[in-house]
């Protein structure tokens, strides 16, 4: 089935690449797979008795700031700690290689733009961490969290104030991610990432093939919508999954660094 996988993506011309949380999970990153598997990652929410649906809300920016920003200042800190796995370099190689690529990820960790995918060729369907707006919100204002420092008292699991701040009205700001309950997340910047998307598809029309990485089926965006690409436009779908690789043209379960590699290695060295 990899050489198939290889096979196919070396016809295509073009190349989408989508991914959700099991991409990152060769790099360190966690998965929050499961209430279980998001309180080995966070003991506190155990100790709250809070999924990561229940934390990953809005609402605790109002009732409980200072835990709401120790939760996504401590993923913000890991996620600008933590260095892509090499299959991100080599995958880059292989987009690289053809006419052009896209990549659709429900991640809003920004690996992709660490290991060097272009900026304007990245849909960041949820938004991202690395960008923060007002909490009401005032304003349609995004604005970067370049210099933004969270310190958490991991002890206690809440965050030490400062707490970042909208400069406009002084409201608490939070990070410019779509959560779960979310009626005042700002789309502004997911709304132009949508439109080169939306371009590169009509120009990938013919020849495309699309490769999936680490989406499973509890937040099921990411495998939707490539089925339905793969349906409108004939284009052959590879999923990647240790877990869940059914529905695909081509199921391979396995990791994306391992599954990276070996397609790497037949035919993009």
């Amino acid at each position: 089935m990899i050489k198939k996988a290889a096979k196919l993506i070396k016809e295509a011309e073009y190349l989408l690449i989508t991914a959700g949380a099991g991409m990152g999970v060769d790099s360190g990153l966690p998965d929050f797979r499961g209430k279980e598997g998001f309180w080995r990652a966070y003991p506190i929410a155990k100790k709250l008795n809070l999924s990561f649906e229940e934390l990953a809300n809005p609402r605790w920016f109002k009732e409980d700031p200072h835990l709401a920003w120790a939760f996504y200042g401590h993923r913000l800190n890991l996620y600008r700690d933590t260095k892509p796995h090499d299959g991100f370099y080599k995958l880059l190689e292989i987009a690289k290689s053809k006419k052009d690529y896209f990549v659709f990820t429900s991640n809003v960790d920004g690996q992709f733009q660490k290991a060097g995918f272009n900026e304007n060729k990245i849909y960041e369907v949820h938004g991202s961490i690395h960008y923060l707006q007002c909490l009401l919100p005032c304003a349609d204002n995004i604005w970067s969290a370049k210099n933004l420092k969270i310190e958490i008292d991991m002890k206690n699991f809440k965050a030490l104030n400062p707490l970042p701040r909208c400069p406009k009205c002084g409201e608490i700001a939070r990070p410019n991610i779509l959560m779960f309950g979310d009626f005042s997340w700002i789309s502004k910047r997911e709304d132009i990432q949508r439109e080169y998307f939306e371009s590169f598809l009509n120009r990938a029309y013919n020849n495309l093939a699309i490769i999936e990485f680490g989406a499973g089926t509890a937040v099921p965006t990411v495998r939707i919508t490539g089925e339905q690409i793969s349906k409108n436009f004939n284009a052959p779908l590879i999923r990647v999954n240790p877990r869940e690789p059914n529905g695909a043209d081509i199921e391979l379960a396995m990791g994306a660094k391992e599954a990276i590699e070996k397609i790497y290695e037949l035919g993009f060295q």
